[in-house]
């Protein structure tokens, strides 16, 4: 990976965190671009981490979850390599704190938004079953078409083997602002948080905000006190991105609205 991100040059990063650094990166001679994701090293949740991402992305393929191509695990250096997505996040596109509106229209948003909504039907569903656990804007990653892909599946969890049991006991991890109230005083984990945590990214992709933002007056700080307010009052106009086109379109006739 050190010629692929060409000894790691800060040129070529796209994305950086708690978790460590994204790099563009370069294989297959050039051919094929990759994103490939340098974890901090020294640390036992980020290995926790890094472990929990190869198993579930290992297992687990659609088209709406971001595909893992490989992984690196040499000495302290822990690397992970994705298909590089060229449209960023969707929280590139929403509300951020350079620009007050978002440049995606209507039919973009609900086709990013159902897309992802396909990827958590499918964890949900599958064989073995897994809870994202983080599910955010900035985890919902865009390709070349604009086609959703659920990504950083490192706090994910997979479900009760029991098929009695309705939950996962577990200690509380996730993003302030996305985190469902229950899961957050119970520590009783369940695919309802996910849908929870989902429902907050459909308010953000109406809105165009942040999921908490201080520096709107104190009643609008929490993305979803405001919209309940909002919805309370009669006045859900108010959680309309003003900058959206609300013109009429046909959405029966493409595969992704099915």
């Amino acid at each position: 990976m050190v010629r692929a991100t060409n000894n790691f040059d800060p040129q070529l990063v796209i994305g950086s965190g708690g978790y460590g650094t994204v790099y563009k990166g370069y294989i297959d001679g050039g051919e094929t671009t990759v994103a490939v994701k340098q974890l901090k090293s020294g640390s036992s949740q980020g290995e926790n981490e890094f472990w929990t991402e190869i198993k579930m992305l290992s297992t687990h393929h659609h088209e709406n979850l971001l595909s893992l191509i490989g992984y690196c695990n040499k000495g302290h250096e822990m690397l992970l390599v994705y298909d590089y997505m060229p449209r960023g996040s969707l929280a590139d596109h929403l509300y951020n704190m350079d620009r007050s509106s978002s440049s995606l229209s209507l039919e973009q948003r609900l086709r990013i938004a159902i897309g992802a909504a396909h990827g958590l039907n499918f964890l949900h569903r599958s064989q073995i079953w897994v809870i994202h656990r983080d599910v955010k804007s900035s985890n919902i990653l865009l390709d070349e078409n604009w086609v959703s892909k659920i990504s950083d599946f490192g706090l994910s969890k997979v479900g009760p083997g029991n098929e009695s049991a309705t939950h996962v006991s577990t200690q509380v991890k996730g993003t302030f602002g996305y985190l469902n109230p229950e899961y957050f005083l119970t520590n009783r984990l369940t695919w309802k948080t996910d849908v929870y945590a989902f429902g907050v990214v459909l308010f953000k992709v109406l809105s165009g905000r942040s999921a908490v933002d201080m520096r709107l007056p104190e009643e609008q700080h929490g993305l979803v006190a405001w919209a309940k307010q909002c919805i309370r009052e009669g006045e859900v106009n108010k959680l309309i991105d003003q900058n959206l086109a609300w013109t009429p379109m046909s959405v029966s006739s493409s595969p992704a609205y099915r």
